[in-house]
């Protein structure tokens, strides 16, 4: 199923610090766009994985959910469950527990805030904790306008965290690593590598995250057509070019 993503926009991964390094571990991954989950697939081939998801936002069928080796989980529960569950994936599957921790797809092509139980969590499981950051996955279908755009897809798949680590590092320098692999920004990440998008519907929508005009700082009053963002308030306009820009 993730072949034809992966031919489309020609998929690469580069691996760093993975030599070795086979399941069971903890991936844990940026999450931008549905395309995510044949970026993952990609990166772990020929490896397959056990998925956390948030079951409340899968509305198609619970029973495929659980059956193709999904861990259910609903948002914001403390979840005794879902722990027993990934222990139960990584000693008993010997299998690549993937997790989103930014629980959302990124609404503006940056990171989010992350949990400190996260760094919790990990120091309690033990185990090699490996990050996959994509690159291009927001480009290509942002979460204020889901129609495709044709854009190359990369990631970066590194080792942060081994197993030695795990037992030496302290909660807060497991957070403070995975914080810093975290790291990203889709529209430095255009500029940097001169990624044309020309698609004349390439700012339609944006006005639903830019909802305030930074001319006369009126909210509400943003709209948007094909490239261009304008205010109603005060009539000032700007467009966005090719390479993800805004120009007034």
């Amino acid at each position: 199923l993730s072949l034809g993503a992966i031919w489309r926009h020609k998929i690469k991964v580069h691996k760093k610090n993975m030599k070795g390094l086979k399941p069971p571990y903890i991936l844990l991954c940026t999450h931008m766009s549905f395309v995510d989950f044949k970026v993952t697939t990609k990166a772990l081939f020929p490896h397959r994985a056990n998925y956390i998801v948030a079951i409340d936002g899968f509305l198609i069928s619970e029973w495929l959910l659980r059956h193709v080796g999904c861990i259910c989980k609903r948002k914001f529960t403390n979840d005794i469950r879902l722990i027993r569950h990934i222990k139960y994936a990584l000693e008993i599957n010997k299998s690549v527990v993937a997790i989103y921790p930014e629980a959302r797809y990124s609404l503006i092509g940056t990171n989010a805030i992350l949990p400190d139980s996260l760094g919790k969590m990990i120091k309690l499981l033990k185990y090699p904790v490996v990050m996959l950051n994509m690159h291009g996955n927001y480009l290509t279908s942002p979460v204020w306008n889901l129609k495709d755009r044709k854009v190359p897809l990369s990631a970066d798949m590194e080792q942060i965290i081994t197993k030695e680590d795990s037992f030496s590092l302290s909660v807060d320098q497991i957070n403070e690593r995975i914080d810093k692999a975290f790291d990203y920004d889709e529209y430095r990440y255009q500029r940097e590598n001169q990624i044309k998008i020309d698609v004349d519907y390439r700012a339609e929508g944006l006005h639903r995250v830019l909802y305030r005009c930074p001319n006369c700082e009126s909210e509400a009053h943003m709209s948007s057509k094909g490239a261009s963002l304008m205010c109603g308030s005060c009539n000032k306009e700007w467009v966005m070019d090719a390479f993800g820009v805004l120009k007034a």
